[in-house]
């Protein structure tokens, strides 16, 4: 039995796969910015297989979004900026940093004061760094519930945020008698009307953080369970010898109640 791949050997083969002369035609042409959408891709692959409890596939994925760090590792290597080495003693140095009531002596008692110190620390670190806001490194490439999310986070950090959730609630109501306001006149203007449904959406994120969610969990979760009950609509409809398409509104909608009420809790 051949004993198990370690770091090193993966190291080994994303630099065989670099070479000029032996490598791979499509991994050698590669850059830092063509293969992000694959780490992006691998990321949500990653999510998918841990909401779906498919563990066996984990380690997989997880391989997977684990190469593509190598990738960056070694694509900083050739341009001698970095290397893989540098990469996990930056990090290190971070967690035990921004840590020391774990690592350091430091007597933090509860969640609340750790979180605290966590965002204290990243500020220094944005000081240092020359960042006057603390909006400053929040990445552009966040998908846009996630970066919302984060700016209120950041915001809240340094008491910008309701105390209370009965503000939070009026607030989205508030952003939908905008929204409907622009979207009943009498000349519509599509980008006033998107501008509504943007500022509906963020408060709505909002809503949904106050209430300790995640708002990207909390959505792939409704598109989930959408579309099982859809899919169920569907078969309910083909053994009545249907499509869905040749279907009323309303025969359409009596089967998605009866689905709701019978087939899911």
């Amino acid at each position: 039995m051949k004993p198990p791949y370690q770091l090193a050997d993966l190291l080994a083969i994303m630099e065989t796969l670099r070479d000029p002369e032996r490598g791979c035609p499509w991994d050698k042409k590669q850059s830092f910015a063509s293969i992000v959408p694959y780490t992006l891709e691998e990321a949500y692959e990653v999510a998918a297989a841990i909401e779906a409890g498919q563990w066996d596939e984990l380690k997989g994925e997880l391989g997977d979004l684990l190469f593509q760090v190598i990738f960056y590792a070694q694509l900083g290597k050739e341009q001698g900026r970095f290397d893989f080495g540098d990469i996990v003693d930056t990090v290190s140095d971070k967690l035990i940093r921004r840590h020391p009531h774990v690592f350091g002596e430091v007597d933090l008692g509860n969640e609340q004061a750790v979180k605290a110190n966590w965002e204290a620390t990243k500020s220094r670190e944005r000081a240092e760094r020359d960042q006057t806001s603390v909006l400053d490194d929040i990445p552009l490439a966040l998908p846009a519930l996630s970066r919302a999310l984060k700016i209120q986070k950041r915001c809240a950090s340094v008491g910008f945020d309701w105390k209370t959730l009965g503000p939070v609630v009026d607030k989205v109501h508030e952003e939908i008698d905008e929204v409907m306001e622009e979207a009943l006149m009498a000349d519509v203007n599509p980008e006033r009307v998107a501008d509504e449904l943007g500022d509906l959406l963020f408060a709505t994120v909002n809503l949904v953080r106050h209430l300790g969610h995640d708002p990207e969990t909390v959505l792939r979760g409704a598109n989930a369970k959408f579309e099982r009950r859809f899919r169920k609509v569907e078969e309910l409809i083909a053994e009545q010898g249907l499509a869905v398409s040749d279907c009323s509104l309303e025969k359409l909608d009596s089967t998605w109640n009866r689905v709701k009420e019978t087939y899911e809790s």
